[in-house]
C-alpha cells in the first residue's frame, strides 16, 4: 500500500490534472456535455496507454541507446524541477506545448484527447522519465502490478477531474486552480531533487568503488 501511495502520489503531482482544467474549459467550451465527457474518457484512456507504454518498453529503449537509469532519472530530475518551478510562477501550460497557437489549432480538430490534452499536457516527459525508473527499480512481479495499478488510478482521476473540469473551474476559478498548482509545484520540485540527488550519489558511490 505504501508503494501504491507513494508511485500515485509521485504520478500526480507530476502531471497535475487540475493544471489542465483552464485548458480544457478553454477547448471545449463549445461542446455539449456528452462531448466533454468523450473526450475526458478518451484522453484519460490515451494517457493510460503511453504511461503503461512508458513503464514497460521504455527501459529497452535506454539500452537500445546506451543511456545508464542515473543519466535518465537526473535529466527526468531537470524536467520534473522545470515543471514545478513552471507551476509555481504560472507558466505551466507553456513548458507542456500549450501555446496560444496549438490551443486555437486544437479547436479546429475533432478530437483533442491525444493532442495536446494527453500529450503533451498530461503524459509529458516528467512523467515517462519516472515510470522508466520505476521500471528499473521493480524488483518483482507484485511491484510491476501495484505501479500499474497506481497508473490505472491516476487515469482515473484525470478522468473525473476533466469530466467535472467546468464545475471546478466555477467553483474554484482562476485564483484557486493557481493556488493549489503552486501547492503542488513545492511537491514536484522535490520530487526532482531527490531523483537527482541520490543519481549523482549512486554515480559518486560508483566512482569510489573503481
Amino acid at each position: 500500500m505504501e508503494l501504491y501511495i507513494y508511485i500515485f502520489a509521485s504520478l500526480f503531482s507530476v502531471m497535475n490534472p487540475l493544471g489542465a482544467v483552464p485548458i480544457f474549459v478553454g477547448l471545449t467550451q463549445e461542446d455539449t456535455k456528452a462531448e466533454r465527457s468523450r473526450i475526458s474518457l478518451w484522453t484519460a484512456v490515451n494517457v493510460f496507454i503511453i504511461l503503461i507504454i512508458s513503464f514497460f518498453i521504455g527501459q529497452y529503449v535506454l539500452n537500445f541507446f546506451g543511456i545508464s537509469i542515473d543519466a535518465l532519472r537526473i535529466a527526468g530530475g531537470f524536467i520534473i524541477v522545470n515543471s514545478g518551478f513552471s507551476l509555481l510562477t504560472g507558466k505551466f501550460g507553456k513548458t507542456r506545448g500549450i501555446n496560444k497557437q496549438v490551443e486555437n489549432d486544437a479547436q479546429t480538430r475533432n478530437d483533442i484527447a491525444l493532442t495536446p490534452l494527453a500529450i503533451p499536457m498530461l503524459a509529458g516527459p516528467g512523467s515517462m522519465s519516472l515510470l522508466i525508473a520505476l521500471y528499473q527499480e521493480s524488483s518483482g512481479i507484485q511491484q510491476l502490478i501495484i505501479t500499474s495499478l497506481a497508473i490505472a488510478s491516476v487515469a482515473i482521476v484525470i478522468f473525473l477531474t476533466l469530466r467535472s473540469a467546468h464545475y471546478l473551474s466555477r467553483i474554484l476559478g482562476a485564483s484557486g486552480i493557481v493556488a493549489i498548482s503552486r501547492i503542488i509545484g513545492f511537491i514536484v520540485i522535490a520530487i526532482g531533487v531527490e531523483y537527482i540527488s541520490s543519481s549523482v550519489v549512486n554515480i559518486l558511490q560508483g566512482i569510489n568503488f573503481q
